[in-house]
């Protein structure tokens, strides 16, 4: 996961690709677009993933963002000529799909093996992607120096390279909740929380130090390392959990096969044949995609993904333009681009640990983090729109990574919680329908048509006329003041209609959401105690 954000880094490669190939913003817009609409785009992976082993799924994935992103290189670099632009979309969609691929296998499996920590693992895994951007990013410096093209071609080899060296490690198990289960997982966050202090620590000495090509390389070096260290802890655990079994009395294993047919077949079986679209059961059980796709919940989801994720992504991927049309220097640029990974990071974790506690101790229903998280975006745009004082664009660059990374976890996390784990794989990639529509409107219609617009008027007011074939640039506030000023209103809406959402599933929230997986792990201890005091 931690090298599975390579969309994120759509906004420091941008520049490269619309510079040589001459592209106006509506057209580069476009491609973000494309981007979005393939890396959103995750309904046909999740069906796959229902049929073909999760090996087959990450093979598949590889293959894909190797083509996509390595014909984009092509295309920069002039070895593919003449390129059109139809052929860029499909290239830049092909590449970021494949990250969907990596998503299910992970994501799937993880939340299957630990159901009822699903909000602290969903925030740690997505957590990971979200600091992928800034740990590619020293990569690429250590690599290929600051040399935007080249990290085109990173983009494309290095997720394949790692889903390929992972390819069987990913399975579904079903084992007993550990008591220090938490634990482990805030020793994963700690280590997290270091490598996303480190990451921004080096993003901000970057910025104000030249670095030399020997101290990227021994950054990128520090940061490789840390990822060296979850392993770490997975091998303590299994250590400790060896030890256990060493004090426990042998079970005879055709005991456990026995237990493990009554306790696990019920999870495996399959939805009621009598059940349809119209016949929905409650909310926390298993639905299906017709089920779920007509649900009124799903339809709110989709609303607030539309507002919420769609506006932010908009913003993500218009950083670079941004801070050049504020008149910031190429560096300063990736700078932004590393705060919005880095904080989109911290946005994932903090809000699978905070509110898996609000929920625990208080009952908060969780989508209402999702409205809370959405009003605060709002004054990222305001902030970009009317900057207040100089470096606004940083703090807009922070909110704005934070409230992504957010949705995203909660999206996911309640997506699982309302519908069920049986069809997950294919009904959180339903719910990100929306983020490549939002992703065109405010993207496309709206950003990159009024950028164009003041690009001409400028042009026009020295007496020039564009030249066909070269980039159109905009300089000034003025650029992206009208696009941002409405996207601020669009969050509040989103905030407005997951505030119903919430209303809506409060008392399944004040309940205990998570009894039937507590049953079904105390009915398993209690099998194996059986069985540990037979055979003693």
């Amino acid at each position: 996961m931690a090298v599975n954000g390579g969309t994120f880094l759509f906004g420091t490669y941008s520049k490269a690709i619309k510079h040589t190939l001459g592209y106006d913003q509506t057209t580069l817009n476009s491609l973000a677009f494309f981007k979005d609409l393939g890396a959103n785009i995750g309904v046909i992976p999740g069906l796959i993933a229902e049929v073909t082993p999760y090996w087959f799924v990450l093979s598949f994935g590889a293959a894909a963002n190797f083509a996509g992103y390595f014909l984009i290189w092509l295309a920069v670099t002039g070895k593919l000529t003449d390129p059109k632009v139809w052929m860029m979309r499909a290239f830049i969609a092909v590449g970021a799909n494949s990250q969907n691929f990596a998503n299910i296998a992970v994501l799937c499996t993880s939340i299957h093996n630990f159901p009822q920590g699903r909000g602290r693992l969903m925030g740690l895994l997505k957590g990971f992607t979200g600091v992928s951007g800034a740990i590619m990013t020293q990569v690429y410096l250590a690599v290929y120096g600051d040399d935007s093209t080249s990290l085109i071609l990173l983009v494309g080899w290095l997720p394949a390279a790692f889903s390929i060296a992972f390819l069987f490690t990913l399975r579904k198990i079903q084992v007993a909740r550990q008591d220090n289960e938490i634990r482990v997982f805030n020793h994963y966050l700690y280590v997290a929380l270091s490598m996303a202090f480190f990451s921004m620590l080096m993003t901000i000495l970057q910025k104000e130090i030249k670095f030399s090509h020997i101290a990227y390389v021994a950054t990128a070096s520090v940061l490789c390392s840390m990822l060296l260290i979850p392993l770490g802890i997975a091998i303590r655990q299994e250590l400790q959990l060896w030890r256990l079994k060493q004090i426990k009395p042998i079970i005879n294993p055709l005991e456990l096969v026995k237990i493990e047919e009554q306790v696990v077949s019920p999870l495996r079986q399959p939805p009621r044949q009598d059940a349809s679209c119209c016949d929905r059961p409650k909310r926390g059980e298993d639905f299906t995609i017709l089920q779920a796709l007509f649900s009124f919940d799903m339809i709110l989801i989709l609303v607030a993904t539309f507002c919420g994720l769609g506006v932010n992504l908009t913003a993500m991927d218009n950083v670079g333009q941004i801070g050049e049309s504020l008149g910031y220097q190429i560096h300063t640029v990736s700078t932004f681009v590393s705060l919005v990974s880095i904080w989109n990071f911290c946005g994932r974790v903090f809000a699978g640990f905070v509110s898996d506690i609000l929920i625990e101790k208080y009952h908060l229903p969780r989508p209402a983090m999702i409205a809370a998280v959405q009003a605060f975006s709002s004054v990222a745009h305001l902030l970009v729109a009317i900057p207040f004082f100089n470096g606004s664009v940083y703090v807009s660059s922070i909110i704005v990574g934070f409230c992504y990374g957010a949705q995203m976890t909660l999206l996911y996390t309640i997506i699982s919680e309302l519908f069920g784990l049986k069809r997950f794989a294919t009904l959180f990639n339903v719910g990100q329908l929306a983020v490549p529509l939002g992703s065109y409107v405010f993207n496309v219609k709206i950003c990159g048509f009024l950028y164009d617009k003041e690009a001409l008027k400028q042009l026009a007011e020295k007496g020039l006329v564009r030249i066909p074939g070269k980039e159109l640039t905009c300089l000034g506030t003025q650029c992206y003041r009208r696009s941002f000023l409405l996207m601020a209103a669009v969050s509040l809406a989103g905030a407005l209609c997951t505030t119903l959402l919430v209303y809506r599933t409060r008392n399944f929230y004040k309940g205990d959401i998570y009894k039937k997986f507590k049953d079904e792990n105390e009915k398993m201890k209690g099998e194996k105690q059986e069985v540990d005091g037979q055979h003693a």
